[in-house]
């Protein structure tokens, strides 16, 4: 169970911290070229622009990197039985809440599976 607690996290916080990366790099994150969502973002583009944060803007593309890179350090504590290695995970997870669909899914399901399994 620990192990696919800890899958959840890097898959998604990994992504993250390679889209932010490559966002501030090339200037865009990774959106299909082609078909009906060519060039748009996810639906967590529409959940932070309610907050008043642009998704597109510098802020939000270092948001995904320090995300990616906080949520790795905590998986690591986690994997590596840290003692605040715990803690930092379910606080990661429940940070990247926000990020719907993928994110949501993956940290929800982490957090409920670290809720059942103990150390």
């Amino acid at each position: 169970m620990k192990r696919i607690i800890i899958i959840l996290v890097v898959l998604t916080a990994g992504w993250m911290l390679f889209d932010g990366a490559r966002a501030l790099t090339i200037g865009d994150y990774v959106t299909s070229s082609t078909g009906e969502y060519a060039g748009q973002l996810g639906p967590w583009a529409s959940l932070v622009a309610a907050f008043g944060i642009e998704p597109r803007s510098t802020f939000m593309k270092l948001v995904f990197v320090l995300y990616g890179v906080a949520a790795l350090t905590a998986a690591a504590g986690y994997a590596l039985n840290k003692s605040w290695g715990r803690k930092s995970l379910i606080v990661m997870a429940a940070l990247g809440l926000w990020y719907v669909p993928v994110g949501t899914a993956a940290n929800l399901t982490a957090l409920i599976l670290m809720r059942f399994k103990r150390g």
